[in-house]
């Protein structure tokens, strides 16, 4: 049995036992409201079982492929709505029993931080350990844990599948009966059915996951929630192929939590939106936080008339208004991603547009196969991922040299942003096609967020976050923070790491590539003027990495912190991202500059062009996939 996971104060623990079962979709359905500066409603995660249970398993029974090798896509395109019943802001002081039955809420052990303590649990429960120890599973009940943190979990259950109209078609031969294990058996068979359905029935998959979202309980879990985890089980199940695959948390945020700021954007107005928190979306929704934990997601989200809600997305939704003065926006992601990578901002947000002529042309450029295409047309159809639709298998979508966009900002920031930044994106955008070759995404939002933002950017799928600070710096400061941004749907969301602590594998290839795309965006410069500019950003940053060096801890600057163990996993798949909690590391540049001086130094020797086509070549063969240094 594995030793329980001690993490040092600096370090961020990572506490899903993905290696028992894996989240392969969620369903949020999410209530805003800025009067209590709460986000509540509900979330359901569909699973399978994983790869760790199904190698040690000598039930014989089915478990769930490869989390490398099962398919996962998704999708319906209609919006639905589950009732959520409203619970007060001012009950997170009620008290309860701390392991509850769903619906009976939580024991308030919340410290100053708000986050919640299971030192006097009653729960009976010694360690998750102990409940996830599969070599042992005859002797104690199974434990599902999820990442969790500064949230009040009011209700866990199981959802019945099985009611779902027409879903008879993902139980094979099977037939429904009154028998409970058989039913459990079925249950669990259509969710595996469900998340393996092939890439071009996504729509189909999106519809029946909306379906089996609003299907009535077939019981409660048990649950108990800790500082950094929720724990959840159902009384009797020994093994994670024998678990519900399918289960339903009732939940709301708290106005503390660190996953998501309540605040004002630059012209007065309420706004909240995830902020790039080193505890990553645990404070937003129960979740699986590593990396290894890729997944879909769609989200119906609730909020009064006025705001605007944006959400890393496919699509760009449309508000539905339910009843006076509540609207209600719908999102789905169909690309399998991290978690962490979910992004949300509600506010009286407004869209800066471009005279309607300009915008018909620039959205919808298509151009024919530049040379870093040309040479992988025999990589048509040939991806290494897990199976979901796949833009670089879409021949219209390789000839897209600017995706649709679309810019937004507070009110008093529109002019600015339409003089400095909104003819930057579409020649920011074609200069990485050019590059890079196919965008993995389908669409760009760019949003100014407020200023009590810590950083200058911040990318997600099909969202970019900027900063208002670059709006003074005129279009130089805008093209290459947008660029360094737009760089990261490649490298660091279309590839991730495999190990959060090789944060340069994102970070140093964004910082290297900025300077490609923005010298390509700048059509007016002359070769010599281009090199004259990067040589001086190389200056000044190797001053910066070198006063770096000089005045911050020497483990802190190690590109590889793990070094040998870096990748590794314990046996439940729950890890620790070393430094993940260090507070001055958010300020540090080291990863991105010692990375980018790395790049370059490779650049340089082997040719830029010569560099770039194996950039082009790597990028084709490792999108949607995670990776190491190695």
């Amino acid at each position: 049995m594995e030793a329980p996971l001690d993490p040092m104060k600096d370090d961020l623990p990572l506490m899903a036992n993905t290696n028992y079962m894996l989240v392969k979709h969620y369903v949020l359905d999410l209530d805003v409201d800025f009067q209590s500066k709460v986000i509540e409603g509900i979330i359901v995660l569909f699973f399978e079982t994983g790869s760790q249970y199904r190698k040690t398993s000598s039930t014989g029974k089915e478990g769930c492929q490869s989390q490398f090798d099962e398919a996962c896509k998704i999708r319906a395109s209609e919006p639905c709505h589950v009732p959520v019943t409203k619970v007060s802001a001012s009950s997170s002081k009620t008290e309860y029993n701390d392991f509850a039955i769903c619906g009976k809420g939580e024991e308030d052990t919340s410290d100053k931080n708000g986050n919640h303590s299971n030192k006097e649990q009653a729960s009976g429960i010694s360690s998750s350990k102990d409940c996830c120890d599969i070599e042992n599973h005859g002797k104690k009940d199974f434990l599902l844990v999820l990442d969790c943190c500064d949230l009040s979990v009011l209700k866990v259950e199981e959802v019945d599948v099985a009611a779902v109209s027409g879903i008879e078609k993902f139980t094979k031969s099977a037939k429904l009966t009154d028998d409970s294990k058989e039913l459990e058996n079925l249950r669990n068979q259509i969710v595996h059915e469900l998340v393996t359905l092939p890439a071009d029935r996504w729509k189909e998959q999106l519809y029946y996951f909306t379906c089996c979202s609003q299907a009535p309980s077939c019981g409660e879990l048990l649950f108990t929630t800790g500082t950094w985890s929720l724990e959840i089980r159902k009384s009797g199940i020994k093994t994670p192929a024998d678990f519900p695959h399918a289960i339903r948390i009732w939940y709301k945020t708290k106005p503390e939590g660190r996953s998501i700021t309540w605040t004002t954007d630059q012209s007065g107005k309420s706004c909240v939106y995830t902020m790039g928190s080193p505890i990553n979306n645990r404070a937003l929704f129960p979740c699986q936080e590593p990396p290894v934990a890729l997944s879909t997601w769609q989200a119906s989200v609730r909020t009064a008339a006025g705001f605007v809600v944006l959400m890393s997305g496919e699509n760009s939704a449309e508000p539905v208004q339910l009843r006076e003065g509540i609207l209600s926006w719908y999102y789905y992601v169909t690309m399998p991603m991290p978690a962490s990578t979910f992004t949300i901002a509600v506010g009286c947000w407004q869209e800066v547009k471009q005279q309607s002529f300009t915008a018909a042309i620039q959205t919808n450029t298509e151009c024919s196969l530049p040379s870093s295409q040309a040479d992988f047309r025999w990589h048509e159809g040939i991806c290494g991922h897990v199976e979901y639709p796949c833009r670089f298998q879409n021949p219209a979508a390789r000839l897209q040299a600017v995706i649709p966009y679309r810019l937004f900002a507070p009110y008093c920031l529109m002019e600015r942003c339409k003089e400095h930044l909104l003819q930057l994106i579409p020649q920011c955008l074609s200069a990485a096609y050019t590059t890079l070759g196919t965008h993995p995404f389908s669409r760009l939002d760019v949003l100014i967020v407020p200023s009590n933002f810590s950083s200058l950017g911040m990318a997600s799928p099909h969202i970019i976050f900027l900063s208002q600070s670059v709006l003074p710096g005129g279009g130089h400061l805008c093209g290459t923070r947008l660029c360094h941004e737009i760089a990261h749907a490649w490298f660091g969301l279309a590839i991730g790491a495999c190990d959060w602590t090789e944060e340069w594998l994102s970070e140093g290839f964004a910082t290297f590539l900025e300077d490609i795309f923005w010298a390509k965006a700048q059509q007016q410069l002359s070769h010599d003027e281009v090199k004259a500019q990067q040589e001086l950003k190389a200056l000044l940053r190797w001053r910066r990495l070198r006063d770096e060096v000089q005045n911050s801890e020497e483990e802190l600057q190690v590109l590889r912190p793990k070094k040998e163990s870096t990748g590794e996993l314990s046996e439940s798949g729950a890890s620790i991202v070393k430094h993940g909690l260090k507070a001055e590391k958010i300020f540090m540049q080291v990863h991105y500059l010692k990375g980018y001086f790395l790049l370059r130094s490779l650049a340089r020797t082997t040719g830029e062009a010569s560099y770039l086509a194996s950039l082009r070549k790597f990028v084709h063969k490792f999108h949607g996939q995670l990776i190491l240094s190695q």
